[in-house]
């Protein structure tokens, strides 16, 4: 059963009838530019083929009552009053987007409300990004308003900072919300100016699930923030994406170890990804593959967000593929994805050789998705 039969059927299961309103939104594999995107810098993610979809039947004055497919649960609240959960989870990502279009002046409707999705959660492929974009397009819908993807995207990102707690940047939102098929997407993240770069049709792109799941609250996500803060302000600049090397090796006797290889992380992997991007679209795998593989370095290394599986499988990806092209872990870190871009033509070489000598945790072989850049979210 499809993503789209399986939520209206389970729509109609929970609620009787079928919904007027459709939507969804994609996961997203970021090719490089970790951990940058709230230190105002640059990143260069691409939508994929896996995402959420929302169905939704407005009804003004009533409770929102929503189902959440994938869980087997439900939760109620007044949209007007909205308040965090208790219950945590999935049902916070729906209350902030809820609470954020309140704070933005939108009335939203009341009504029914399912979600199913097919982005695997806790892998850094941007499932709560997914839902948080899907949502809103439907709400907004339902509430007879269409706003821009920035927009829409911008809010989303406020909804995680909320009642989640995710101090995360505008990567995942914007990736899910404002991508193209066929390109992956380099942002800007402090200007938001988006710049589509196209993929060569050789190329493709390998997602190989490390299977350590990994939560970006209780994973260190926001202490890393907190470093990367720490950093600027000792530097005296708004953020790290305005400092340089130069500037950090001026400070580094005033900053304790650990801040100062956030920093070096966060100056390098700047650069790094306005280089990829240049290579990426001049098709050159060499340089790319150089880029992906430092940036994996300096995760592990100066971040600290890697963890021996991903590593191992970074390193196995990497001596597979050869020169041409390269692989890094992917998403907010401690376990999840490694992403790898490669030449078409290696893709079957590449993947029975991680199947012969990589087992997750449990000992089981990997899931392995060869992707091609997906459209961005929108109504169906």
């Amino acid at each position: 059963m499809t993503l789209a039969a399986r939520l209206r059927a389970g729509f109609a299961e929970a609620f009787g009838a079928a919904p007027a309103i459709e939507s969804r939104a994609p996961g997203r594999v970021n090719l490089i530019g970790e951990h940058t995107d709230y230190n105002d810098g640059f990143a260069m993610p691409m939508a994929i083929g896996a995402e959420t979809r929302v169905a939704f039947t407005p009804q003004a004055g009533a409770p929102l009552r929503v189902a959440a497919l994938d869980f087997g649960e439900q939760d109620a609240f007044v949209p007007a009053e909205v308040v965090p959960s208790a219950a945590g989870g999935w049902r916070n990502y729906v209350r902030g987007v809820v609470d954020e279009l309140n704070r933005a002046g939108v009335a939203v409707p009341g009504g029914t409300l399912a979600i199913a999705g097919s982005v695997a959660r806790g892998t850094g492929l941007s499932s709560s990004a997914s839902l948080e974009v899907a949502l809103a397009h439907a709400l907004l819908a339902g509430a007879g308003l269409q706003w821009r993807e920035l927009d829409i995207a911008l809010l989303a990102q406020r909804a995680e900072c909320g009642f989640p707690g995710v101090r995360c940047g505008n990567l995942d939102q914007i990736a899910s919300a404002a991508t193209k098929a066929g390109h992956a997407l380099l942002i800007d993240c402090r200007s938001l100016e988006l710049r589509p770069i196209p993929l060569p049709a050789d190329i493709a792109v390998m997602i190989v699930q490390s299977g350590v799941e990994r939560g970006l609250v209780d994973g260190e996500y926001n202490t890393r923030r907190i470093e990367c803060e720490r950093a600027a302000a000792a530097m005296g600049v708004a953020a790290l994406r305005d400092a340089d090397e130069a500037r950090l090796a001026a400070v580094q006797a005033t900053l304790d170890a650990t801040t100062w290889h956030r920093a070096r992380h966060v100056i390098g992997e700047n650069r790094r990804t306005l280089a990829a991007a240049e290579a990426l679209a001049a098709d050159d795998l060499i340089t790319t593959g150089r880029l992906m593989r430092e940036s994996h370095m300096s995760q592990a290394q100066d971040f600290g967000i890697t963890v021996p599986h991903t590593d191992r499988l970074a390193a196995l990806l990497n001596h597979a593929i050869g020169e041409e092209g390269g692989a890094r872990q992917t998403g907010g870190g401690f376990g999840g994805a490694v992403v790898a871009v490669l030449r078409a033509d290696r893709v079957e070489a590449v993947r029975a050789m991680v199947l012969a000598d990589y087992r997750t945790p449990g000992g089981a072989l990997p899931s392995i998705e060869v992707e091609t850049p997906a459209a961005g979210a929108g109504l169906v």
